[in-house]
């Protein structure tokens, strides 16, 4: 998870969250939710993620939504990684939907 924050981050995505979610769902033990400014940027994130990470040798169990340029899942089963379009983000509010969900503090992870 920490890994994925770094990537997206050092890509300059926004509004980077991770929610652990282990303890409410079998889905996944986290959320990492990132938000980029426009569907370059979206793709961008979600390309860069899936290569630094299949050069780790961790490739994605699915990417959902590749071809919406709104929101782009990369379900990684431990971690799911969701990019989101900024208004598209703000429409589902995925956040507000886990907020039973322990918000990680990611701070140390994140240039300044």
């Amino acid at each position: 998870m920490e890994k994925i924050v770094s990537i997206l981050d050092s890509k300059k995505a926004q509004d980077l969250k991770a929610i652990k979610i282990g303890d409410l769902t079998i889905l996944a033990d986290y959320f990492v939710i990132a938000t980029g400014t426009s569907s370059t940027q979206v793709k961008m994130l979600t390309d860069e993620v899936d290569y630094q990470l299949g050069q780790m040798g961790i490739e994605p169990h699915k990417i959902e939504g590749y071809r919406s340029e709104n929101w782009i899942v990369l379900d990684y089963t431990d971690v799911i990684v969701h990019i989101f379009h900024t208004e598209t983000r703000e429409f589902y509010g995925l956040e507000r939907l886990w907020a039973d969900g322990e918000q990680v503090d990611i701070s140390h992870l994140l240039t300044k």
